[in-house]
């Protein structure tokens, strides 16, 4: 028999998904990465586009013979590490050390470890994404550059032990400041007054809380106002002057992000975010269920999307219907946030690169006073040249992005460099003729 070879990450998910695919398929796992950059050095070549060098991560060697060994036998390989661009990494270098071909139909990937989603992940191989790799690369890289270039200056100037990194020492800002506001805060005393009040019918009553007098809101500083209101309190009498009868709908919330479950997980049941994700990363690969097996209970949990699968989906309205009956069930869809920071950006750079092609293609006329020498009357400047394009283009782009050395003193021609941020440069020409 035909044997296939699947790739995964760790030896949970690889024992759930091998009870989906049955004996034609051996699943291996990778144990995480199997290669990296050396700590004992930067692993970087500056000099040369920033090229990472990588050597196999100490004790993986026993395990990549293993996997070496089961490639040679396998008619088809598929690398199903995590759809995330770490996994898209670790199946790139695997692809890499194994002498898979990475542009061949290798690799697939599956947002949760049912048995519908693993085999129509496997029936969808696909390219290894470089775009992701590149970007797990890139943030590899970065995070080395910042840690190993910072982190001895910190021990020369501050104390030795101290670490520097790209997001860590952003934090630590974030943390300082907060830190500096609350020292700056200064407390204010302030008090508030609850009353129980009983009511005709036994054993009832309601908890009130003051408000003000005259139906405007009264701020209390101090024990000696208080002491006061309470004097009239004392002697005032109590009525239910208003009941307002109303319905409330309150929705259910939408499925859990990333950052939402560690969040509810803190303040519900007191979870470190390490073990929030450690938790999770059980319930995903599989948790061992009577007559079942191994199951996956969630979706994959770093993600940043509340989109319910429709495997999910039908699975809960036949629970629901069945159980509860077809008015308890009501279809929803949840819609990411539109003014995400990440969106934004993302607009911003389309439109970037649109207004950068139609710059490299158009020729800005520019009429002006000059000297029978060619000289200029007062010269152009990158304002002028914001100015006409607003006027000429109608393309609204900000002086402080044209790059101009110095104020364009002559007539003739000229090429305008145009830097409009996330690598995205034009070249505007310009050409100056006398009116």
């Amino acid at each position: 028999m035909a044997k296939n070879l699947v790739i995964v990450e760790s030896p949970a998910k690889a024992k759930t998904i091998k009870k989906f695919l049955g004996a034609s398929y051996d699943v291996i796992a990778s144990n995480g990465h199997v290669r990296d950059m050396p700590k004992s050095q930067m692993g970087i070549d500056i000099e040369h586009d920033y090229e990472p060098h990588y050597i196999t991560i100490r004790g993986k060697g026993e395990l990549l013979a293993q996997l070496r060994k089961a490639v040679k036998k396998a008619d088809k390989i598929y690398l199903a590490t995590d759809p995330d661009r770490e996994g898209e990494a670790i199946a790139w270098h695997l692809a890499n050390i194994l002498g898979i071909d990475e542009n061949k139909m290798c690799r697939v990937t599956f947002n949760e470890i049912t048995k519908d989603a693993v085999k129509k992940a496997i029936q969808n191989p696909r390219k290894i994404d470089m775009d992701l790799t590149d970007a797990q690369q890139a943030r590899r890289v970065l995070d080395r550059i910042v840690g190993y270039k910072i982190s001895p200056v910190l021990w020369k100037k501050v104390q030795k032990g101290l670490s520097a990194g790209r997001v860590q020492s952003v934090a630590v800002k974030l943390v300082v400041d907060r830190e500096e506001e609350i020292e700056k805060f200064v407390p204010e005393e302030y008090w508030n007054i609850y009353a129980t009040l009983a009511t005709k019918k036994p054993k009832k009553s309601f908890e009130a809380k003051f408000y003000g007098k005259n139906d405007k809101k009264l701020d209390i500083h101090s024990k000696e106002e208080i002491d006061k209101i309470l004097d009239e309190l004392e002697k005032a009498k109590y009525v239910v002057s208003e009941i307002k009868n109303g319905e409330k709908k309150r929705n259910p919330a939408p499925p859990f992000t990333t950052s939402t479950m560690q969040q509810e997980a803190s303040r519900k049941i007191g979870f470190t975010i390490k073990k929030t994700m450690s938790v999770a990363q059980g319930l995903y690969e599989g948790v061992r269920i009577p007559e079942k097996g191994s199951v996956g209970l969630i979706t994959y949990m770093r993600t940043d999307s509340t989109r319910i699968s429709e495997e999910a989906r039908a699975t809960a309205k036949t629970y629901i219907t069945e159980t509860y009956g077809k008015d308890y069930y009501e279809n929803r869809y949840y819609k990411a946030k539109k003014d995400s920071q990440a969106h934004k950006k993302s607009l911003e750079i389309e439109e970037f690169k649109k207004q950068a092609e139609k710059i490299n293609n158009i020729t800005l006329d520019l009429k002006v006073k000059a000297g029978e020498n060619g000289k200029i009357f007062g010269g152009i400047t990158a304002k002028e040249i914001s100015q006409e394009l607003k006027s000429k283009q109608n393309m609204d782009i900000d002086k402080k992005k044209i790059v101009l050395k110095e104020t364009i003193k002559n007539i003739g021609r000229f090429s305008v460099d145009i830097k409009f941020g996330e690598g995205i440069n034009a070249k505007l020409t310009v050409d100056i003729q006398p009116e």
